[in-house]
């Protein structure tokens, strides 16, 4: 195995799960790596909101001349997307070494795709010389292999309905699984407004130092400009997160709770708070694409998501109509996704999308056919997500918006040549 490229068709190969929950695997193999931080680890779980949090935290960092590393996932075209190192994604031949010492500590233990790469990035960014590692959960908390490294500041940002399969029917036992990132003595920052109870009593149960919103931070806002107060700081008259979006004032303040409860190891100014937050990036979150027409990118592919991207829309302004690109992973509830889009959508496509979890076009315009009280809306089928974009592009006027949402499949399938710069028929 030569390149990146090799050890994940390896990776692919070696489990037959691609989920297969639960740490003692990872937690055996994690020992004989010799895998410890010695900066300040921030774990951040939740089911909506941890790509923003982490991509704020990193950009406060930054500015505050700290040297931070990241691991998010998933990726939206390239796997190395998934590590930042001092703010730039590593290259791939950087990741080989760790992918190596994996190979050699797992001693023929089954890793699942997951759980493999995971600790390869971990692994380099051990070795990276970091002031803060900012770590984003897969999937659930307490059996997520990232939850093998003991966090110094945990953040679980808001609480919904996903991957109920594996995580339980509902927000309470959800809850409970973001809870397991929780340490003893350490700060736990929970920036969801209505946490669940089993949260909160976990929090209380283990003796963790449990930040709630409302209770030991807030923020308020009007039009130009928003305030955030915590235990012992406050930052008035603050700019809107670069991000946009409704929830991202949620996510920030959670970001700035965490910074407040690490100040004695990671101190930061206020004025890196300011321009980490003026500058934060992060594709496929509601990105606006300027041109004509308008294009938007998002990848909310749960309920609660996508009512945010809803709202979001709503507050875009008028377009004479709104064409969708959707594609979702066949275990989503899609039925109040499709129910809240359905009033905005103009115009639906379909896509299939490159992995075997994903729902087929086919399947998903049955879906919304299917939809009770839907409005009568032309809907086409397409076997990718840029060739569904190339169709919307050709139907749409210049003053129309273009909307791609749904999996990150769906969102990386139209960014694999880079951001696409859509041009209206007569200005071609």
């Amino acid at each position: 195995m030569k390149d990146l490229s090799d050890w994940l068709a390896h990776c692919e190969r070696l489990h037959p799960k691609t989920i297969d929950l639960g740490l003692e695997r990872v937690q055996a193999v994690a020992q004989r790596l010799g895998l410890r931080f010695d900066c300040p680890v921030v774990t951040v779980a939740g089911t909506n909101g941890k790509g923003s949090t982490c991509a704020m935290l990193e950009a406060i960092a930054l500015q505050a001349g700290w040297r931070p590393g990241v691991y998010t996932s998933p990726h939206l075209v390239h796997f190395e997307e998934r590590c930042r190192i001092g703010g730039e994604i590593v290259r791939p031949d950087a990741l080989v070494p760790h992918f190596e010492r994996v190979e050699a500590a797992r001693e023929g233990a089954t890793l699942t795709y997951f759980e493999f790469t995971t600790l390869a990035i971990l692994s380099l960014m051990a070795a990276s010389n970091l002031d803060v590692a900012i770590l984003e959960v897969g999937l659930g908390g307490r059996l997520d292999a990232v939850n093998v490294i003991d966090t110094d500041c945990a953040i679980v940002t808001s609480i919904d309905l996903d991957h109920m399969d594996y995580l339980g029917p509902d927000r309470e036992s959800i809850g409970r699984e973001k809870a397991g990132i929780l340490r003893e003595g350490k700060p736990a920052i929970v920036s969801d407004p209505v946490p669940p109870h089993s949260l909160v009593q976990y929090a209380t149960a283990i003796g963790a130092d449990l930040w709630l919103l409302g209770r030991d931070f807030n923020f308020s806002g009007d039009k130009q400009q928003w305030a955030w107060a915590g235990r012992g700081r406050r930052y008035p008259g603050l700019a809107y997160p670069a991000l946009r979006g409704a929830n991202q004032l949620l996510n920030a303040s959670g970001v700035l709770a965490a910074l407040e409860a690490l100040r004695q190891r990671l101190p930061v100014t206020a004025q890196a708070v300011r321009n980490g937050l003026a500058m934060v990036e992060l594709p496929g979150r509601f990105q606006i694409v300027p041109g004509e027409p308008t294009l938007v990118l998002d990848v909310a592919h749960n309920p609660h998501s996508v009512a945010a991207l809803a709202a979001n829309l709503d507050a875009m302004g008028f377009f004479p109509t709104t064409h969708a690109v959707f594609g979702a992973m066949g275990d989503k509830d899609l039925a109040p996704m499709l129910a809240k889009m359905g009033p905005l959508v103009d115009r639906w496509y379909f896509t299939d999308l490159p992995t075997p979890r994903a729902a087929t076009a086919a399947a998903l315009l049955a879906r919304w056919q299917a939809q009770p009280g839907r409005r009568d809306v032309p809907a086409s089928t397409h076997a990718s997500p840029a060739e569904a974009l190339r169709a919307a592009a050709a139907t749409a006027e210049p003053t129309d918006r273009i909307l791609v949402f749904g999996s990150f499949y769906t969102v990386g399938g139209v960014l694999q040549q880079g951001v696409p710069r859509l041009a209206a028929r007569h200005l071609g």
